[in-house]
């Protein structure tokens, strides 16, 4: 459809101005003529920039002939643009060069500069932000990166704090999360490749890796899975990029990736010979391949001495499965006190409960999701006034209407306050639906229900294949001792990796 447009289009123009030249290796459709007047018109109407207020053109001489300079309002920075027009406005016609190439080469002062012929990688520059200046009896535009994208500061992210180390966090700007890794890898080794993916959107996606640490196989994988991606745009951002590499598994909940807003913790996984994905307008980067292990892990384990860092990693996996088992286990005991030991009898109903215990659980696990909606979309004045309706209304008149029993309360509340352990929203909400499943399993199976609810949360996890085809348990299966205890125990930073 967009190449009988052009067709149509190139009829128009070839009737307005006369028949557009032919030249070698393509038709003036597809590539820059050197006739400044065809050129701004095709470029006008592909930009459309009679109606878009933001398409700026400016027409200028350089050098005695006539050029036409393309931008987006927004993206441009002031002082360098008005210096480069003083600079072409003065060059004298003798000092002017006869193609792109050496325009570049001994005419243009500025760093970021380059030259195409082609309307397609043209038209993108431009709408990415770069500018286009057409010259006269030029066939190749040239484009100047004087970029400025509208950006917040690099300040510390809110969901990934840390008691130490560094506070600056990735922002919207690709190129700013690229240089927040250089800061911290300065070697020759490191790569930082681009690509694009969506039709309309034409997304930047940053592949950044270590060369000789890299899993070749797999960053060649992913390269092709990302040049696969036959979508309109990338809507979502990353997760729009996650559900395109791993397409057919959305029926297992637990996360397929790591995410970061820390430039630390993206600048350890490079150097630990993983992928990180950065894609534009995200604030975040996406680690590849990613294990359960690689999910639990925060920056606050290595932030800390090895003794307090391994009581912190251990403590974060306690907790984890303990938000999973708390209230299945509940409940199972519940149907079945005969099985709870003399010495624990405390944790009985004080109360017959008017509402069947599994139906408590599942109100209070919707409600907590509730509450956690309300607070994202509650204003900061409005905030204190949740909270306090929340705790007197949820909680004691809650209890003493008879919805629910206090043991309940106390063991949903651990569960609420516990997710928070650990940053990882995907696997909260897994350890989540797997909770849900085998309450329901364990209400109307029992002790059956309660073992094929923990044998569907451990199938889940083995099904759960990395990007890289190895298992999402590793190095616990396949078992690798070594590693795994290098996942469990913070140790001293190996000699090798300080040199």
């Amino acid at each position: 459809m967009a190449e009988n447009s052009e067709n149509q289009y190139s009829g128009q123009l070839s009737q307005g101005t006369g028949a557009l030249r032919e030249r070698e290796g393509g038709d003036s459709r597809t590539a820059v003529s050197g006739i400044l007047e065809q050129d701004s018109a095709w470029l006008d109407r592909k930009l459309a920039s009679d109606r878009n207020f933001d398409v700026v053109t400016r027409t200028i001489e350089v050098g005695g002939r006539e050029a036409a300079l393309y931008f987006i309002d927004g993206f441009c920075k002031d002082d360098p643009l008005q210096k480069l027009l003083q600079y072409f406005m003065d060059m004298k016609p003798e000092d002017m060069p006869q193609d792109a190439a050496h325009l570049l080469k001994k005419s243009l002062p500025y760093i970021e500069v380059d030259q195409e012929k082609e309307w397609e990688k043209i038209t993108s520059s431009v709408l990415s932000g770069i500018f286009a200046l057409l010259v006269d009896g030029y066939r190749e535009a040239v484009l100047i990166d004087a970029r400025s994208y509208p950006s917040r500061g690099v300040e510390e992210p809110e969901k990934d704090k840390v008691l130490r180390g560094s506070k600056d966090g990735f922002v919207e700007t690709v190129v700013f999360n690229t240089a927040l890794i250089r800061r911290r890898i300065r070697d020759t080794d490191l790569r930082m490749e681009m690509m694009s993916a969506g039709k309309s959107s034409k997304t930047d996606i940053v592949l950044c890796y270590m060369d000789s640490r890299v899993d070749q196989g797999f960053l060649e994988e992913i390269k092709q899975k990302i040049r696969n991606i036959r979508v309109d745009s990338l809507t979502m951002n990353q997760e729009s990029l996650a559900e395109c590499l791993v397409p057919g598994r959305w029926w297992n909940p637990f996360p397929k990736f790591k995410y970061t807003e820390r430039p630390d913790t993206a600048a350890a996984q490079v150097l630990e010979g993983n992928v990180i994905l950065l894609v534009d307008n995200s604030p975040s980067a996406m680690i590849l391949p990613t294990t359960i292990f690689d999910v639990v892990e925060e920056a606050d384990d290595y932030y800390f001495p090895p003794v307090t860092g391994t009581y912190l990693r251990m403590t974060r996996f306690l907790i984890s499965l303990l938000t999973y088992l708390m209230t299945p286990t509940f409940l199972l005991l519940m149907n079945h006190p005969h099985w709870i030991p003399e010495g624990f009898s405390f944790i009985m109903l004080q109360e017959p409960p008017n509402i069947p215990l599994v139906w408590q659980f599942l109100i209070l696990e919707l409600a907590i999701d509730g509450l956690r909606l309300a607070a994202v979309n509650t204003p900061n004045m409005l905030s204190t006034p949740l909270s306090v309706m929340a705790a007197l209304v949820l909680g004691e008149f809650s209890v003493n209407s008879g919805w629910f029993s206090s043991e309940v309360m106390l063991y949903m509340a651990f569960v609420a306050i516990a997710n928070y352990t650990q940053a990882n929203y995907e696997l909260g909400y897994a350890l989540k639906f797997m909770r849900i499943i085998t309450l329901v399993l364990t209400a109307v199976f029992g002790i059956w229900g309660y073992i094929a609810g923990l044998l569907v949360a451990a199938l889940c996890m083995c099904c759960n294949k990395t990007l890289s085809h190895r298992s999402y348990l590793y190095p616990l299966y396949p078992l690798n001792l070594k590693k795994l205890r290098n996942r469990l125990v913070r140790r001293r930073l190996p000699r090798a990796r300080q040199e």
